[in-house]
């Protein structure tokens, strides 16, 4: 059996660069708290910036939470998540769909941010179901990615300050 991937599109106020690194680098400040997969809410979301790096969650006593893994690493233009968690949104090693993202240049200094979730057929017996419950989870995420670079645009960020508190 196979599932359609999710295909999911955004446009923010934000040039490529600027953009991946608001998605990679400051995933914490726009995925809101207590929608994560730790019993507790998160303090961080780290994706780590090379192939191989984690992508996980810690909660404030530092707690982690695995989500998956790094499979591409290319700023300004793409980046591909190793989604390891199964249908009941739990980490399983063993299991691997893929989260991509790309980052294309717009007029304006804008950016079209497109996520493809695939390979849900992966989710075996679960796999319909979960992938119902991804697309209807991505467009808000994308979207609170979307209204977080838009609000970017603060002098605190745009002179590179770290949005981590």
């Amino acid at each position: 059996m196979t599932i359609a991937p999710i295909v999911k599109t955004v446009v923010v106020k934000a040039p490529p660069g600027k953009a991946f690194d608001l998605f990679a680098a400051h995933m914490s400040q726009w995925w809101p708290k207590g929608t994560t997969i730790g019993k507790a809410p998160h303090e961080a979301i780290v994706i780590e910036p090379r192939v191989g790096g984690r992508w996980y969650e810690a909660d404030g006593e530092g707690v982690e939470a695995v989500w998956g893994e790094v499979l591409a690493w290319e700023p300004p233009t793409r980046l591909l998540l190793g989604w390891k968690l199964d249908s009941r949104f739990t980490y399983d090693p063993d299991l691997i769909t893929e989260a991509e993202l790309t980052f294309v240049p717009q007029a304006g200094g804008r950016t079209l941010v497109t996520l493809e979730h695939r390979n849900l057929e992966r989710f075996g017996v679960d796999a319909a179901k979960t992938a119902e419950q991804l697309g209807g989870g991505w467009p808000t995420r994308l979207q609170n990615f979307a209204d977080f670079a838009d609000e970017a645009r603060s002098p605190a960020i745009e002179k590179g300050r770290d949005l981590h508190p």
